[in-house]
């Protein structure tokens, strides 16, 4: 997959990093927690620059605009039309606090009862749930923290002291990924960092590479920064962050190799927009925009790099398809969101999508499980069984974050709404 672009693209991509990074958190006043009803500006991180540069540039495309975040108070009130097991684990989220500040909670399988787990006096930007026992760890006014499961023992971990305006980059900390085992704790700062919790030190294991441009100016050559491990733990996905743009690789910690994505020109294979296959060789991705990177559905052979095209964006003449959210499950099916749109200028923003089930190819016996209209999908959580998945349905077009949380059965009930707005889904224990 090539990293170069365009200038015009590469300065505007830069230019878009340095913005998220410096940004202040915006202050969200308390809202009630209705579908639609008050948006605010989003919360941007620096570990959240991968995702703020591809829905900026999305945004650039005829549709797009600037991305407005519905707000959720803080509650202990349950959330109506649970059950018990309705879910397959407890179920994590960001959302707002009463403070207006983004905070995180957790659902409880039952689909009611609600926790919120921080309480801190700004925005938790990036955070990651242990699958062990639940405790979280997050980033907040560039420290990384981690609390038990209850909210309790909250202490910190590093602290990546203040950010410099002009580079924040350097010393910005971003993204904790725990282990499958709970063992470890990856993270960005100053490059990719492997925080081991029996001897409380971190190593890290691959630097960032920046060159100063002078008058105290630096430029990132390629910066490192954790997505998420492997179902077994062997691997880490992690995204390449360069001054013409951003691509991924797949890093191996037992022999610390670092695998570098091949093909796939055009594709949009970053910033953990991917799903991993529930036997860790492989990894998929999606997009159903077209603008910069193509529309399409990809495969990753983690042990290679090796892209492999399944759908293309381009169906000849102004058709294009695009796919979403797609994860290779147990039964060897995958499961995702397609559509196909027309668009003379080539691009969009925005695609009407069904949900669906193929063979791995992508293409071989699709069927349509849900005919429903997936156009404002945001982020989706799949099941480790694919027996339902949880979507963030976005309030309008324009709204690129996060969304009203409702849970899609692929056996035909009918939706269940989690909470009026979640960001970062992720399941717990």
């Amino acid at each position: 997959m090539s990293k170069y672009f365009r200038s015009f693209i590469a300065f505007l991509t830069l230019g878009i990093v340095i913005l998220a990074c410096t940004l202040p958190i915006p202050s969200i006043p308390p809202a009630s927690p209705t579908q639609n009803n008050g948006t605010a500006t989003p919360p941007f991180s620096p570990g959240q620059v991968g995702t703020v540069v591809a829905m900026t540039l999305t945004a650039l495309v005829p549709g797009g605009g600037n991305a407005t975040t519905p707000e959720i108070g803080n509650t202990t009130t349950p959330v109506p039309g649970g059950s018990a097991g309705l879910l397959p684990h407890t179920f994590y989220y960001l959302g707002t606090d009463s403070a207006g500040l983004t905070q995180v909670f957790r659902l409880e399988r039952d689909g009611t009862t609600r926790r919120q787990i921080t309480s801190e006096s700004v925005n938790v930007n990036d955070y990651d749930v242990s699958l062990v026992d639940g405790s979280v760890a997050y980033v907040a006014n560039n420290q990384l923290l981690l609390i038990n499961a209850d909210g309790s023992n909250r202490h910190m971990l590093v602290d990546g002291g203040p950010l410099d305006p002009n580079n924040p980059f350097i010393s910005s900390l971003s993204n904790p990924v725990f282990s499958p085992d709970g063992q470890t704790l990856a993270y960005g700062y100053k490059g990719l960092q492997l925080y081991t919790f029996s001897t409380g030190q971190s190593e890290l294991v691959i630097e960032n590479e920046i060159d100063d441009s002078g008058g105290g100016l630096f430029v990132p050559r390629e910066l490192y920064s954790p997505e998420r491990y492997s179902p077994d733990g062997t691997k880490l996905l992690i995204t390449l962050s360069y001054y013409e743009g951003s691509s991924s690789a797949v890093y191996y910690p037992a022999t610390k190799a670092l695998v570098r994505l091949e093909g796939g020109e055009g594709a949009l294979i970053c910033c953990d927009d991917v799903e991993w296959s529930a036997d860790s060789s492989s990894f998929y991705a999606a997009s159903a925009s077209s603008g910069m990177f193509s529309s399409g559905l990809w495969k990753v052979d983690a042990s290679t790099g090796e892209v492999t095209t399944l759908i293309p964006g381009g169906t000849g003449g102004d058709n294009y398809n695009a796919a979403k959210e797609a994860y290779l499950a147990p039964d060897s099916q995958l499961y995702f969101f397609f559509g196909m749109v027309t668009s003379p200028e080539g691009t969009f923003s925005r695609s009407p999508l069904q949900l669906v089930r193929s063979a791995p190819d992508g293409v071989t016996g699709r069927t349509v499980l849900n005919g429903g209209d997936f156009q404002l999908l945001n982020e989706a959580l799949w099941a480790p069984d694919a027996s339902l998945v949880v979507v963030a349905f976005a309030p309008t077009q324009e709204v690129f974050q996060g969304g009203q949380a409702e849970v899609i059965y692929l056996d035909g009930r009918p939706n269940v709404v989690l909470t009026p707005f979640a960001q970062q889904m992720k399941w717990g224990p």
